[in-house]
């Protein structure tokens, strides 16, 4: 049977809880992304998926901003965030601060979603999209300590940039088996 609004409200976390509830150790980095809209629906995925943080770069927009709200549905109000003008800068900070950083990107060496994890994920990592029509910059590709890609089946060589972020970390998030039953444990 379907739930009620009441039973999902009843299951979900509060906005305030949400700002001290454990979180995967997972950034997603947004480069020159131009959609507001695209940047909404991040946002929603990495509280859907309790991402650690979402870290903004170049000219991607930042709340507070309508149309990133629209799409967010209040997820900007509760998953961290930080906006930095200089991506190089921001994916240098994070190796410092021990994330191993992942390219999603076409790129001769890329390695296919689906067999990103074979060898299991680092403890820390930290995911970059890029502009939806040009992807990565090269200087912040030459950064990644990998490059991973979604394979194509179509006519397309790609996905929305909001859809690449959602397949992208569910399938990173997936990848930790167990985790999501030590969360849901938490929350009771």
């Amino acid at each position: 049977m379907k739930l009620s609004y009441e039973q999902l409200l009843a299951r979900r976390l509060t906005e305030e809880a949400a700002h001290s509830v454990a979180r995967r150790p997972v950034v997603g980095v947004l480069e020159d992304i131009r959609s507001l809209y695209n940047v909404g629906s991040c946002f929603r995925t990495a509280d859907g998926l309790l991402l650690e943080r979402l870290v903004l770069t170049g000219y991607t927009p930042a709340p507070p901003r309508k149309e990133i709200s629209k799409t967010a549905l209040g997820a900007d109000r509760t998953v961290p965030w930080e906006h930095h003008a200089d991506g190089e800068e921001a994916i240098r900070a994070l190796k410092e601060e021990g994330y191993e950083i992942w390219g999603l990107e076409l790129t001769e060496d890329a390695i296919p979603l689906d067999r990103a994890g074979t060898d299991g994920f680092p403890p820390k990592l930290a995911i970059i999209l890029g502009n939806e029509l040009h992807g990565i910059r090269p200087e912040t590709l030459a950064l990644c300590d990998r490059t991973v890609a979604i394979p194509m089946r179509g006519v397309k060589h790609s996905f929305n940039v909001a859809v690449a972020f959602g397949m992208v970390m569910w399938e990173v998030v997936r990848g930790w088996s167990g985790e999501q039953k030590i969360i849901l444990q938490d929350r009771n």
